[in-house]
Formats: C-alpha cells, sequence, structure tokens
C-alpha cells in the first residue's frame, strides 16, 4: 500500500481554500489529490500522470469524493502547455517525486532490485528507451557517469567495468542479474552497508526517465503559472532533485547581488517569490515509513 510522504505537511502548506485552482503535478495513487480534493468543493484540481495502472486506480478514487478534476495524461515536462490550454493562472501546485510503492513493488516494472524482472524502469510505458538500453549499449565512461551523478555510487567504475564484462558474455536482461554483477563488483565491506544496488538502480530510472531535466523544465513552467498568493510546494527524495529546486528557489526569490547594496531597489529588480519553508519528516513518520527518510518539502509562495 502507498504511503504518500509528507502529507498533511504539503496539504497545509498549499494554502487551499474552498475555491482554489490546484495542480497536483505527480497524482500517483491519488494520496495528495484525494485530500486536496476533500477541500475544494468549488475549486478545481488539475493532476498529471503518465501511468495508465496508476491513473485507473486514482480516477476511482477521486471520483468517490467528487468530479470537480481533471486527469491529465502525459509527463509533467508538459505542464505549461497543458494547463495553459485550461486556465490562465493556478493556486497551488504540488510535486512529489518519488516513486509510487505500487509502481516499485509490481515486479514487472522493474524497478526493484529485490524482485526478478526485466531490464525496464519506465514511468511511460510507451516510451520505448528502457534500462536494458542503458545497461546493454552505455560505454563504460557514460556509466560510470550516471551512477557517480545521479546515484552518488562510490564504485561506480568498477561497477561499470563489471557490467562491461558481463555482457560480453551474454546480454543482461533482469534486474536481479544486474544486481549480482553490481554485488560483484564492490567491496565485502561495503555490500554489509545496504544493498549495493540501491544507489545504481536509482542512477539508471533518472537516466530512463531524464528525470532532472524534466523537474527543472517543469518546476520553471510552475513559477510562471502561479498566481500571486499561490504556492508551489515541493517534495523531493534525491539530493540532486533537491539541490535543484534550492537552487531555483534562491534564485526566484532573491535580488540580483549588483542590486543588493542600494538603498531602494526597483520595482523591477524585486524578488516575484518568497520561501516559506524547508520541512523534513517527523520521527514519527519516519518510524512508520521507512521510505520518507530522505524526503524534503520546500515552500514557495508568489509575492509579486
Amino acid at each position: 500500500m502507498h504511503e504518500s510522504v509528507l502529507l498533511t505537511e504539503s496539504i497545509n502548506n498549499l494554502n487551499l481554500n474552498d475555491k482554489s485552482i490546484i495542480v497536483d503535478c505527480t497524482l500517483g495513487y491519488a494520496g495528495h489529490s484525494s485530500q486536496i480534493l476533500k477541500q475544494i468543493p468549488n475549486g478545481y484540481l488539475y493532476a498529471f500522470d503518465q501511468d495508465k495502472e496508476a491513473i485507473k486506480e486514482a480516477d476511482k478514487k477521486l471520483k468517490s469524493i467528487r468530479d470537480n478534476y481533471e486527469i491529465i495524461n502525459t509527463n509533467f515536462v508538459n505542464l505549461k502547455e497543458e494547463i495553459k490550454k485550461r486556465t490562465n493562472k493556478v493556486d497551488g501546485i504540488l510535486f512529489d517525486l518519488g516513486v509510487s510503492s505500487p509502481q516499485l513493488d509490481e515486479a514487472d516494472r522493474g524497478f526493484s532490485f529485490h524482485k526478478d524482472a526485466p531490464l525496464d524502469m519506465r514511468m511511460d510505458q510507451t516510451q520505448t528507451f528502457s534500462a536494458y538500453d542503458v545497461v546493454n549499449t552505455y560505454s563504460k565512461n557514460d556509466l560510470t557517469k550516471i551512477f557517480k551523478t545521479y546515484g552518488e555510487e562510490k564504485y561506480a567504475s568498477s561497477i561499470a567495468e563489471g557490467i562491461i564484462k558481463a555482457r560480453a558474455n551474454k546480454e543482461i536482461k533482469t534486474t536481479l542479474e544486474l544486481a549480482e554483477i553490481i554485488k560483484d563488483n564492490v567491496p565485502e565491506k561495503y555490500r554489509r552497508m545496504g544493498h549495493p544496488a540501491r544507489k545504481v538502480f536509482q542512477a539508471i530510472r533518472i537516466e530512463v526517465n531524464d528525470e532532472l531535466n524534466v523537474f527543472e523544465k517543469a518546476l520553471r513552467d510552475a513559477l510562471d503559472l502561479i498566481n500571486i498568493g499561490g504556492r508551489v510546494c515541493v517534495i523531493t527524495f534525491h539530493s540532486l532533485e533537491d539541490r535543484i529546486c534550492k537552487h531555483i528557489f534562491g534564485e526566484v526569490s532573491s535580488t540580483p547581488k549588483e542590486l543588493q547594496n542600494l538603498p531602494i531597489i526597483p520595482d523591477e529588480y524585486k524578488p516575484k517569490f518568497k520561501v516559506i519553508a524547508n520541512i523534513k519528516p517527523s520521527k514519527e513518520e519516519i518510524e512508520k515509513n521507512n521510505r520518507s527518510r530522505s524526503a524534503r518539502l520546500r515552500v514557495i509562495e508568489r509575492s509579486l
């Protein structure tokens, strides 16, 4: 069962009223969306997802609450274009960048290194490029680079070397084959610190779905769409996503350096946004849901 992380904190920080127009960029199994819908009887919810399975389940859940919503079956990289077709401005936008538990738990999706499945990891199952292509066609340098950059994996180079050697004999087709190769190419001591495949699987998933570039574009678009007084809430689970969010929020909420010492800042240079919150899960939430341990919620509000 999927438990939404930082649910109360993110809903509270959206500052909902009964007429709010809200966008949930990551519908998933409607954990956040159902709570939002309950609080906006005269408003409207637009929810994005590219996973048809999740949409089917979420739609049932939302229908049982009320019908003032629309599910948009596409990647949130298309956020601006899709919202502009429907409305001019919105009051709140939420991103929850965690992979939902059902996706991780469905063996055949290939996200988990605990269950045997074809190497897949596509969020959008109409996409042809998958984890299989990364593992079987990328050069040693490219594999090392993504494991280091997206997984922050310190044994990136020896794992990449192991993959190249293994696939010279036969192609690597399944998650457990890959997990074994990873295990065989890190020191014994490192294996005892937790499953060594975790960071590599995360890195491959980010690469397959181009997650960081997609997120950066969508976050900038979200800031363009928001009304004055409206808020953008972002839940990240990975230091790279959090860094992007922190950087963009910092950039739009501060005055250009060269103007900071002026006695009066011209209106056009005043920041349009103010940072509202930076929240981590409580000890109780982490104990209840271990997947929340790396989560962080950042909140920004449009002020001009």
